[in-house]
């Protein structure tokens, strides 16, 4: 895990925004950040738990305070409480070969009397940084982490491992104390180095043995089977009998309709069919007679027209041609006339030797003329008469084409009358029906009564069926899951069997681990106790009992006293422990530093420069006043120095900012105003 960056929005004496860039290289894993007391460097070490933890954060601030009133008292004072504050986290963590980054923004503000917090987490789970230069990070806000986060830290890094990584120089001498030394050393053994992982999985495994017991369920599922068997009888006796009456009823189904079907052939044989039309019967014969007297009407009237001239059609012939006679004479007369006043203008044009010749032919063509203008018989006809007698034959056509169509409808009405009231004629007497018209109204009833009886019963043997697939299915599916309680009756005796084997394994490879782990943390703090130490003879060997207690021994072999240390080489001891642990860890978390060299004199400082803050961690952040990483130890320290930052703190306005660099190099020159 890497820090990258922190950015504190009105948080504590910090005023607007200031971020601190967190990036280090693998030969630069040092932060240095410098400030006098009360410049706001612890408050930068609670921002960072704050961020990651919220109300379970051991800020330094918060004491027994409630969470919701420590929030309220870390708004800086010259902002306005409804804005609020934030403090946002930037970090990186590999797992499984790929790096993802992670942006944690907490949040919170006063509303009214009330405060609300908001915890926002963006991701990039597949990030990738280029030697030589930065990379923006893709990051994608995710619901999930941000409900979810209290959980989700503690598999990237515990509350419990944190302690150890974020700390106060000043207060962890307490751990060379042995009961102190000791909780310290169980807990960072158990959830920093995964003896805990060891321990969880035998719990598992022994509640998951818990879990296979089988109880009653296999008499239960017996139970069942013998209760479906039982309905399944019961309801296949009772479709057998439903089946049998279906028969049955089927039979005298048959019967009563055999027995309608000769009621209906005596009742029709007996006329009965005609007796119950005899109403229709009359009702149509009434129609019928009308029909015919509106057809003889319609009839008459044809015939008063022209129509009975079609008995004259040879005289009608001889009155036709009389008139073509007629006319034709009467347009000879009018040539003649005309042929004449011609012939004497023409014999006026020609000469008086040709006029003889002329005149004779003229006039033998009038005597001509003359003959067919004269008839032997003459009526005198009108001289339309030809038109009059066109109009008359198309009214014939027409009329003798209507009396021939109502000469056939007046048949067939005729026609029908006489079947209708020969049908009438063979209408028996009601007397000699009426009891078969009885009798038959019965066995109809009867009929739709059986009829209805055997619906209900085929209905019943149908839900019967049904009820009889349902109980199979219900049946199959008992035994089938009865097999599988068999399978897994032996699938857990299995289990059982091998979780016992394994949570055996796990307990001699938990112990072996642990043994292991104490054997190499003992080696990792002694060598670090002897780095860091300026009295190198002081203690010749470290062990860690079972109960994790810590014990120096001198070269005598004698038991050194914690107490007997001085307050620096307390120090130095619990900076030991630490470092040891980190060692063993394979120095994967950052290591954030509050006060590092309190309470050390200058020998001890050097050595914790030179020797441990180089290497106590990947990344390292030293939170230092002027005091303790002075010019010199800072010359010493620069080369494994990745950025540095001196917060300046106004005392006129109680307000601090960032400022790049360390006192003695571009930094500020005075960092109290």
């Amino acid at each position: 895990m890497l820090l990258r960056n922190i950015t504190l929005e009105e948080f504590g004496a910090y005023r607007g925004k200031q971020s601190l860039d967190l990036t280090v290289k693998k030969s630069k894993p040092i932060i240095l950040i410098g400030g006098l007391n009360g410049c706001g460097k612890t408050t930068l070490l609670d921002a960072i738990q704050l961020a990651l933890y919220g109300p379970r954060a051991r800020c330094s601030g918060r004491g027994s305070k409630a969470y919701e009133t420590y929030l309220r008292e870390s708004i800086n004072r010259q902002h306005d409480p409804a804005r609020g504050s934030s403090v946002t986290l930037e970090f990186t963590v590999t797992v499984d070969g790929k790096e993802h980054y992670y942006r944690v923004v907490r949040s919170w503000h006063v509303n009214g009397k009330t405060l609300k917090e908001f915890l926002n987490v963006s991701v990039d789970e597949n990030y990738v940084t280029k030697p030589g230069r930065r990379t923006q990070p893709e990051l994608k806000y995710s619901r999930l982490l941000s409900e979810g986060w209290a959980d989700y830290v503690e598999d990237l890094l515990p509350l419990e491992v944190a302690s150890l990584s974020f700390f106060d120089g000043e207060k962890i001498e307490s751990l060379a104390d042995p009961e102190r030394a000791a909780s310290v050393i169980e807990s960072a053994v158990h959830s920093l180095l995964g003896v805990s992982t060891v321990q969880q999985l035998r719990t598992d495994l022994l509640a998951l043995q818990r879990r296979q017991k089988l109880s009653d369920e296999e008499q239960h599922l017996m139970d069942n089977i013998r209760a479906q068997e039982h309905e399944r009888e019961s309801v296949q006796e009772q479709l057998d009998v439903a089946e049998q009456d279906s028969k049955h009823q089927d039979a005298l189904l048959k019967n009563a309709r055999h027995k309608l079907e000769s009621l209906e052939r005596e009742f029709q044989n007996e006329g009965g069919g005609l007796f119950e039309r005899r109403l229709e019967i009359e009702q149509e014969r009434k129609r019928a007679d009308e029909r015919l007297a509106e057809l003889r009407l319609s009839l008459a009237q044809v015939a008063a027209g022209p129509l009975p001239l079609l008995m004259m059609r040879t005289h009608l012939k001889d009155v036709r041609k009389q008139a073509r006679r007629e006319q034709s004479a009467a347009e000879a007369g009018q040539v003649l006339d005309v042929l004449e006043k011609r012939d004497q203008w023409l014999l006026d044009l020609l000469p008086e030797d040709a006029r003889d010749t002329i005149t004779k032919r003229l006039e033998e063509d009038r005597g001509k003329r003359s003959k067919s203008s004269v008839l032997k018989v003459d009526f005198a006809l009108p001289h339309d008469a030809l038109a009059q007698l066109t109009v008359l034959d198309e009214v014939l056509v027409r009329d003798e084409a209507r009396a021939s169509e109502l000469l056939a409808l007046v048949a067939a009405a005729a026609e029908e009358l006489d079947q209708l009231d020969r049908q009438l004629a063979g209408v028996p007497e009601q007397s000699k029906v009426e009891d078969l018209q009885k009798k038959r109204a019965a066995q109809l009833k009867e009929l739709a009564r059986m009829e209805a009886t055997v619906a209900r019963g085929r209905e019943r043997a149908a839900e019967l069926k049904r009820r009889r697939a349902n109980v199979e299915a219900a049946l199959e599916r008992a035994h089938k899951e009865f097999v599988r309680t068999k399978v897994k009756a032996e699938e857990v005796e299995r289990i059982i069997k091998y979780s016992e084997k394994a949570r055996g394994t796990l307990e001699r490879f938990g112990e072996a681990l642990l043994q292991r782990h104490i054997s190499r943390l003992e080696v990792a703090v002694l060598q670090s106790f002897k780095d860091l130490m300026r009295k190198r003879g002081l203690v010749q060997d470290l062990r860690i009992a079972g109960d994790f207690r810590l014990t120096l021994t001198d070269s005598q072999g004698d038991t050194i006293d914690p107490g007997r240390l001085s307050a620096g080489e307390r120090q130095i001891l619990a900076v030991s422990l630490l470092w040891g642990l980190m060692k063993v860890a394979g120095n994967r978390l950052p290591s954030v530093i509050d006060t590092p060299l309190g309470r050390l004199d200058s020998r001890h400082r050097e050595h914790l420069v030179d020797r441990y803050f180089p290497q106590a961690s990947d990344q390292v952040l030293l939170l230092s006043t002027d005091e303790e990483i002075d010019e010199y130890l800072l010359g010493r320290l620069k080369k494994s120095v990745a950025h540095t930052y001196t917060l300046v703190h106004d005392d006129t306005t109680f307000t601090t900012n960032v400022v790049e660099g360390y006192w003695w190099n571009e930094g500020a020159l005075h960092v109290a105003r």
